[in-house]
């Protein structure tokens, strides 16, 4: 069998055709497509600051928005701590959930995703209370009682 240079030609155009086909189905496998995913995924990469044993812990709320290719678009913005931490929990909390956003980033969304979402703003709260104890609720108005 005899090729002709356009059949060469066309032959290899075809094979790498389906090579970038594969390795674009291989990169989206990985790829977000779901806002839960998308928070699922920043959920993976939270760590919270080393505490004490026995600290509270606090509760903090970012606002940020991503670029359509997944990366960071601004600075991200807190707009939530618990009132009563002191500044050094603050800071150390702060830190935890700016580390959270740069290890996530950039995050692979799908095209799709990638458009919802670009230039839209997020608020993700961070619970990180210990060791809070449970408020008991006493029930002495529906306990029998004996005359």
């Amino acid at each position: 069998m005899v090729l002709r240079h356009g059949h060469i030609v066309l032959l290899a155009a075809s094979v790498l055709t389906a090579s970038v086909q594969m390795n674009t189905a291989f990169a989206q496998a990985g790829a977000l497509s779901t806002l839960d995913g998308m928070f699922e995924k920043l959920k993976g990469c939270w760590r919270g600051p080393e505490l004490p044993r026995g600290h509270p812990g606090m509760q903090i709320t970012v606002l940020f928005s991503f670029k359509r290719d997944g990366e960071l678009l601004g600075r991200p913005r807190i707009t939530f701590e618990t009132p009563d931490a002191s500044q050094a929990d603050s800071i150390a909390y702060r830190t935890a959930v700016m580390e959270t956003l740069q290890r996530c980033s950039p995050m692979p969304f799908s095209g799709g995703l990638g458009d919802a979402v670009a230039g839209r703003p997020f608020r993700m709260r961070f619970d990180d209370r210990r060791n809070q104890p449970k408020p008991v609720e006493r029930k002495a108005w529906l306990s029998p009682k004996i005359l």
